[in-house]
């Protein structure tokens, strides 16, 4: 688990409206063999079902959907500002035209059968629970839905606990 130690969510005390919001975020999964990953600024940390969970949208175009989608499993990393360069990198090419993990240079760690990044200083293992793409007719504030999906590719949201929280030493 190169340096990286676990912490009990309880105990998780960085804002998610900085990390995610602000720092980025990478989301990872694994199909058959082969990793994607892609920068993401939408998403949180909460509690549903009685269970701590993550929850991320995914664009229908996007490839890491697609490893989203055939995974029970998929984390959620953090790197430091110094991979700002990286993390925009990742956000803007596609891993069906390129082996952007190799180029990033970032490197791939498992742990309970789960990718994630080396270089992280945080990483959230995650186990998908649902599913759900969200629809034109259950936006409340329809100004959301004309602004962010002018193209109607709605974004599925994936709810998901947190089972392991790592961390850098």
């Amino acid at each position: 688990m190169s340096n990286f130690f676990e912490i009990n969510p309880q105990r998780f005390e960085r804002s998610p409206f900085k990390l995610i919001g602000k720092d980025w975020m990478l989301i990872t999964a694994e199909k058959d063999g082969k990793l994607n990953t892609m920068t993401a600024s939408w998403g949180g940390f909460g509690v549903m079902w009685g269970k701590n969970v993550a929850y991320i949208v995914l664009r229908p175009q996007r490839y890491t959907k697609e490893f989203v989608d055939n995974s029970m499993t998929f984390s959620i990393t953090f790197l430091d500002n110094s991979f700002r360069t990286t993390l925009s990198y990742l956000g803007t090419k596609s891993g069906r035209d390129e082996d952007k993990i190799k180029n990033s240079k970032l490197t791939v760690l498992h742990t309970d059968d789960i990718p994630y990044f080396e270089e992280a200083s945080i990483a959230v293992l995650c186990k998908k629970l649902y599913a759900q793409e969200y629809k034109p007719e259950f936006f409340i504030d329809q100004e959301l839905n004309e602004k962010w999906y002018p193209e109607v590719d709605h974004h599925t949201l994936y709810i998901a606990e947190v089972t392991k929280i790592l961390i850098k030493e």
